[in-house]
């Protein structure tokens, strides 16, 4: 892991390739929370419907771990993104017989997936231009950039400036029209100068978690500047 220490995503997916059932369950339990929207997103702009994208989800994660979809991995190279995608598509083009894919493994792991929030989000972030291949990646920024206003929400819950943070990461997602630094100094009781202030010092710790987010996914570190630009690239209008 190019001397990175813990426990990142890469190499949770290692753990679930050489580990025991256990860890191969929780690898795919804490893959499945954090990345399945991208992929359900993916296989719903390949023309599946609600129903069959829920299923082929569940599916291709249970054979993530089941088959060899990991065996090729070299654990020193590659992007977790990438491998993801790669690995769904190679699912995919096995799975046109539609019931085998629906009826695998009747004791096999069920995943629990937010198929609203899933579907609602693909609605809303779809567009008929994009292919799927950009659906994934733009439902990926997405899902890096939401973990990381996370991570600074929890960061400002714990130094207890939630209530200043609440009004500021209107700032930072670029999501709706803020309203002007003037109203948002008034409902602080900061000066416009400090409230603009404020949310550059947000803005820079966004850019640290970002970065702490993608440093999860990939194998060498020197893949992270990468990663980030192709992250904002995907976040522009």
């Amino acid at each position: 892991m190019s001397g990175r220490v813990g426990t990142t995503q890469w190499s949770q997916v290692l753990a679930a390739r050489d580990g025991s059932d256990t860890q191969a369950r929780e690898a795919l339990e804490s893959l499945c929370q954090i990345y399945w929207q991208p992929l359900y997103a993916y296989i719903r702009a390949q023309g599946y419907g609600p129903d069959e994208a829920r299923d082929l989800t569940q599916g291709f994660f249970t054979e993530f771990l089941d088959k060899d979809f990991l065996s090729s991995v070299d654990p020193d190279k590659g992007r977790f993104r990438s491998f993801l995608l790669a690995s769904l598509r190679h699912f995919l083009s096995h799975e046109r017989d539609r019931d085998r894919a629906l009826k695998r493994g009747g004791g096999a792991v069920t995943l629990s997936l937010d198929l609203a929030t899933g579907e609602e989000n693909y609605r809303l972030q779809v567009s008929e231009e994009m292919t799927p291949e950009d659906v994934f990646e733009r439902r990926w920024a997405l899902t890096v950039l939401d973990r990381a206003v996370g991570r600074l929400e929890r960061e400002s819950d714990e130094a207890g400036t939630s209530f200043q943070f609440g009004h500021l990461q209107q700032y930072l997602t670029g999501e709706g029209v803020p309203p002007s630094y003037r109203e948002t100094a008034t409902a602080l009781g900061m000066s416009e100068a400090a409230t603009k202030s404020a949310v550059q010092r947000l803005r820079r710790r966004l850019g640290r978690c970002l970065r702490t987010e993608i440093a999860e996914t990939v194998a060498d570190p020197a893949d992270v500047d990468d990663e980030v630009r192709n992250l904002l690239s995907k976040l522009r209008p």
